[in-house]
Parts: structure tokens; sequence; C-alpha cells
């Protein structure tokens, strides 16, 4: 495997505490560091101390919503960040969800498809150097003053055939998020074997199998009962094992909907156990097909997220 990534900042680890850990990364074996915004941590800050900190490192987040931020906005920051780390930023950009865009951003949600496949062609454009006018995006004559001399790549976020064929015939790469190793192969057949695909996996570092499936549950009917995250799982063919919990967290039944996560479901999309065994496991989804594994460490009991993070990495 040539690629090994790490979600910063780690949980409930303040970021001004991060700088001792990311300078380590390199050494440990990482390669890359991937940011993530929702309502914490904004995704730009945590990538620029990080190409300060760890300046051989690929930065990029996964993934800056495409209606929180203006077109010229996004692509200043972007600018920045190239700036920053020459030739080592990777722009990763989605739709996110309507509750982080809709409910916490007071922004329409409105054609999730187009919104992307617009506003990625104006940031080819605008991270070029052309003076950009964009009628579907409501952009008169914006051009940057700071054009990069290398324009980053930018990844598309992408769960299911349209969006993955889109980063397949537009995009640097795909990203893609909570699924198994097998589930790898259904993805790549749809982005094809020549573009980089990328996705975040939640490892949970403990023998504790027991903790480790309670915080998968809690997470799983979190994350997979929005909508587009649902419509994913029936893609993959776990419509019906999860069928239960959507109806439950559907009928406001938290609890219900927590109880109904089956344990292998659990097991397929949370890495848990030993470091060795979590590192045995990422791997899984690289003979599987995907490029670049980003791990998001989870917190457990007694588990220290610095010293989890240099266990699990690929030179340990």
């Amino acid at each position: 495997m040539s690629r090994w990534g790490l979600t910063i900042p780690l949980t409930g680890v303040p970021l001004a505490r991060h700088q001792k850990i990311v300078s380590e990364l390199e050494d440990l074996g990482y390669t890359d560091a991937w940011s993530a915004e929702t309502n914490g941590t904004d995704a730009f800050t945590p990538l620029a101390l990080a190409s300060q900190w760890a300046p051989g490192l690929r930065l990029g987040p996964a993934i800056v919503p495409v209606y929180t931020r203006g077109p010229g906005l996004l692509a200043q920051q972007a600018a920045t960040l190239a700036g920053l780390a020459p030739g080592r930023f990777v722009l990763g950009i989605g739709t996110s969800s309507p509750a982080i865009v809709q409910r916490w951003n007071g922004i329409p949600f409105t054609e999730p498809y187009q919104r992307v496949r617009d506003t990625l062609r104006f940031l080819r454009r605008a991270l070029a150097g052309e003076k950009v006018t964009d009628e579907a995006l409501n952009v008169k004559g914006f051009k940057l003053d700071n054009v990069p001399e290398t324009p980053p790549k930018i990844a598309l976020a992408a769960l299911r055939p349209g969006m993955l064929r889109l980063a397949a015939r537009e995009a640097d790469a795909a990203i893609t998020n909570w699924l198994s190793p097998a589930d790898v192969r259904q993805v790549r057949s749809e982005v094809g074997g020549d573009k980089e695909l990328l996705a975040r996996i939640f490892v949970c570092p403990t023998t504790n199998a027991d903790e480790a499936r309670a915080l998968g549950r809690w997470m799983i009917a979190a994350y997979l009962t929005v909508p587009a995250y649902a419509a994913f799982h029936e893609w993959l063919g776990r419509g019906e094992r999860l069928a239960a919990m959507n109806k439950a967290w559907a009928e406001g039944d938290r609890k219900g909907a927590l109880a109904a996560v089956p344990d292998d479901v659990v097991d397929e999309l949370i890495v848990h156990g030993s470091p060795e065994a979590c590192r045995e496991r990422v791997r899984e989804y690289a003979e599987a097909g995907l490029d670049t594994p980003i791990l998001a460490v989870l917190p457990a009991e007694g588990v220290d997220l610095p010293e989890a993070v240099r266990a699990l990495a690929p030179r340990t």
C-alpha cells in the first residue's frame, strides 16, 4: 500500500495540542492528513497548521461542502492552502447533507448533483487563473489574485453511481465513506481503475468488542439514516439488514434504532480490535481496490488517541 492517511484533528484533542503527533506522522509512515467539516473544527485551519508542522504530508479536506461557502471564497481558501503546500494539497468537495447545509447554515439544499458539478467546473477555471462568469452559480467576473503555481487536484465526494461517474469524468479522485472492504469493489466498478479512490475508515483500536460495537451502533444510526447514506447502503445491498433501524429512527425511537443495528453490520463498517488486527483489516480495503485509506481513530475507554495513532501506523 502506497498511501496511509489520518483524519485530523483527533476527536476530543484540542487542535492546539496536535503539533507533536502531526509532526511525527511522516516518520511513522503516514502519507496523508485529511480534515473534515461538520459542526466542530473547520476544514481548512487544521490543514494550514499541518502544512507547517509536517512539510511532506499530502493534505486535503474530506470534505468541504459546496453550499456553505461562495464559489469565490472556496477558490480563495483552496488557493491559499495550495500556496502553503505546493503540490501537496488536494481539494475535497461534496454536497454534505441537508442537516449541515440547511438546518445548521440556513442555506437551501437544492439540486445537489448540479451544484457539485457546476462548482467543480468553476474551481477548475478559477484555480487556473481564469476570469470566470458562471450563470448557474450567479458568479460574475471572479478572478483570483493569488493563483497557485500548482493548481490543486480536486477530489469529489461520491456514494452512488451518478456522483461516482461524475468523479470519474471530471474530478481527479473520488472520496467515499462508510463502506466495507467488500463494498470497495462495487464502488471501484463505477469509478473505474484510473482514478484515485479514497475512503475514511472508522477505526476503534480496542479488544473490547462490546464497547466498539456500542460506539459503532450509535454512529451507524446517526449517519446511515441520512437519506443519501440510506440510499447508498440500499445500493450496496444492506437495505434489508438496516430496515428495522431506519423504521425505528423515522418513528423517533432512538433506542430502538440502536438496538436494531446488527452486530455483523457494525463489524463490516467499523474496524476494531488490537492495533495489529486493525492494520490488517485496513489492508483488506487496499487489496479490494482502495488507493488511500483515511483512518478516523475513534475514542475508546483507556485509549490515548495520539498513542493509538502511533500504534496504527503502517511502520509499527
